[in-house]
Order: structure tokens, then sequence, then C-alpha cells
């Protein structure tokens, strides 16, 4: 197993360990999108989906739908701690070690973005 795949079900394993400690999110659903993993609520109109994707260069991009403000805001809460690609990623680079608190933060802002938009910057 590569590095980057590791990381992949590391972070694979954030999304669905966050998803059960996130008030109302309930069961995530996972399926392919654009040939990527995607990680969604299993009930309508929770949250927005993550998806994870390998990338050519060593690392892994934690994708987020780009009309949301979900990436402006982590860039706002985090402008220290994470790799953004535009209003569409976190990227993730293998050998560096996964901001667990952070991350999760974000995860469960993308979870819960459609129920609680307003109170979505809230550490969970």
């Amino acid at each position: 197993m590569t590095g980057a795949q590791t990381l992949f079900k590391s972070l694979r394993s954030l999304i669905f360990e966050t998803a059960h400690e996130t008030e109302g999110v309930g069961e995530l659903t996972e399926s392919l999108k654009w040939g990527e993993p995607s990680f969604a609520p299993a009930r309508p109109r929770v949250g927005s989906s993550v998806r994870l994707a390998i990338r050519d260069d060593d690392t892994v991009a934690m994708l987020f739908i780009c009309h949301t403000n979900l990436v402006d805001r982590f860039r706002e809460l985090y402008p220290e701690t994470f790799a953004f690609d535009g209003n569409r990623a976190l990227v993730f680079k293998t050998g560096n070690a996964i901001p667990a608190a952070e991350t999760k933060h974000c995860i469960a802002m993308a979870l819960t973005y459609f129920r609680n938009r307003t109170k979505a910057s809230q550490p969970i």
C-alpha cells in the first residue's frame, strides 16, 4: 500500500468517525461521484458531500461542493493549518500528520451544511 493510499484510508475513517460523533448527521452513504468516493448524510437536506481523491503528486484531496462557502470558511478558520485548492479542497500531503481536530471540524461543517448553516462554524 502506498503512502497516499494509507492517508486516504485514514481520512476516510475520520469522515465516518466525525459523522458518528456529530449530532444530527446519522448514517452516511458512500457512492462514487466523478469516479471518486463521496460521503454524504443518508437523510436529505442535512449536509453537503465530502469526496476524497488521491492525486498524482502524492497528495490526497478532500473535496467539497464548490458553490458552497465551505472552503472559504475553512481558509478563514485555519489559514496556516491546511493547504487549499481553490474553493474546492483541502489538500493533505503524504508523510505529514493529519490535524485531526481541525479536519474533523471541517468535515462536521460540511456534513451539517444545510441543516445548520448559521451555526456551522462553531466547534464540535
